[in-house]
């Protein structure tokens, strides 16, 4: 409890900026190696058709209402199944991650992406989809903490904000991917919503390839020398007993630490899946915007979100990781309004810069939970953290669809107050 009250009694004091000199962007992209930089792409690339994964089905919910002869209630469990199951899959691939490399399991997730997606495209009962979409959630659960060591664990020091953001808006570029390709892919051909399932399973083929060229990272390669290093030291002990005993230390000695990531992450994706998931639903159905009006407006938003991610990340090098996401939560709470309420597509403006606030935020994420992480556990800590989050906000969508069913003005008042 001591340490507990320390802890709480520290966090005002400590939000004051730090106001380090700003470097120059330029000078901290050129920092990174060629290794480096292929690490970091391989993973941005990966964590991007993760996002475009996932937005298949929030952005297809009407095409598979009619198609299963369901309720969209009902189909947006396609997207809490999803949430609800990458707890799992951080779990048991941020476990393998941390004791066997990061490179297999990686390798394992984009297999389990390629299967998945095919499969989800011939589905032909709404049981059938929903079982894909939580295995789904597996192989999607298992990938966030890789990618996120794979990119920033060998990144100069310095360069590590600045990355991070960039990093992050994988996920928005994902969803922008996800619309422009479902505008050309959903109900033009006889398949209707299918070829975009289909089509969203063939770039893990080449992540596959690219990872299978590249070696595990230095960092993850120098704490295996140094568990083989206490293995010899200690008459033998094997590898996963050193590994294990790592982990009990971690987790005894930061358990305050996690607790608190778990919670941010829980707040965050509330944040995240609320503003974005049923959008493109309310925008269609409130306000009646048209399939292009929705699809553009979609597309300015996630212009917003990426500029964010990257502008803030970089920021928070200079200001610090916790102050500069307070700064985006408070501006994007007074944002809320006119994001919902506004009716013509001047809401396009207030979506740019809600998505700005939000995905700005985001966009310290990745490297603020690997500073937290112990290094022993960094996939499975930066993951699970992550996913629990995720877990706690899994109903998000469906949440929203119900009370859209009573009142979309109601909903937003909730967001808001």
């Amino acid at each position: 409890m001591a340490r507990a009250g320390h802890y709480l009694a520290t966090r005002l004091p400590t939000l004051r900026p730090a106001l380090l000199p700003v470097p120059n962007p330029w000078r901290l992209l050129r920092m990174l190696d060629k290794r480096q930089w292929s690490f970091f792409c391989l993973a941005f690339w990966a964590w991007t058709w993760d996002a475009f994964d996932f937005f298949t089905v929030s952005l297809t919910i009407s095409s598979l209402s009619k198609a299963f002869d369901r309720s969209k209630t009902d189909m947006t469990w396609g997207i809490t199944l999803v949430l609800m199951f990458r707890s799992v899959g951080s779990i048991l691939f941020g476990i393998a991650a941390d004791r066997y490399g990061r490179k297999w399991p990686f390798i394992v997730n984009n297999i389990m992406f390629i299967v998945l997606e095919l499969g989800t495209g011939f589905c032909t009962t709404y049981g059938q989809f929903m079982a894909c979409r939580a295995l789904f959630g597996v192989a999607m659960g298992g990938l966030y903490g890789n990618a996120a060591a794979t990119a920033l664990e060998d990144c100069p020091h310095e360069a590590r904000g600045l990355m991070s953001g960039i990093l992050q808006q994988g996920y928005a570029f994902g969803y922008l991917l996800c619309a422009a390709f479902a505008r050309g892919l959903v109900n033009t051909t006889s398949h209707g919503w299918r070829p975009l399932f289909w089509f969203a399973a063939c770039p893990p083929v080449l992540f596959i390839l690219w990872r299978l060229a590249l070696p595990e990272t230095e960092a993850y390669q120098q704490r295996q020398r140094l568990r083989a290093q206490a293995s010899n030291e200690q008459h033998g002990r094997s590898a996963t007993t050193t590994f294990l005993s790592e982990a009990r230390v971690a987790l005894r000695h930061h358990w305050l630490l996690l607790t608190y990531m778990v919670l941010l992450m829980a707040g965050f994706n509330f944040m995240s899946h609320g503003s974005q998931d049923l959008y493109p639903t309310m925008l269609e159905n409130q306000l009646g915007f048209s399939a292009t009006e929705v699809t553009v407006t979609q597309v300015v938003a996630n212009l917003g979100a990426m500029t964010g991610g990257t502008v803030v990340g970089f920021g928070s090098q200079s200001l610090g990781r916790r102050f500069s996401i307070v700064v985006c939560c408070v501006v994007g709470a007074a944002l809320l309004y006119p994001y919902g309420f506004v009716r013509t597509t001047a809401i396009m403006a207030a979506a740019f810069w809600q998505q700005f606030c939000v995905q700005g935020a985001w966009g310290v994420i990745p490297i603020h939970l690997m500073e937290l992480s112990p290094g022993a556990l960094r996939t499975f800590v930066v993951g699970t953290s992550y996913q629990l989050g995720n877990l706690v906000s899994s109903a998000s969508s469906t949440i929203e669809a119900r009370s859209c069913a009573f009142s979309w003005r109601v909903f937003m008042r909730m967001l808001l107050f």
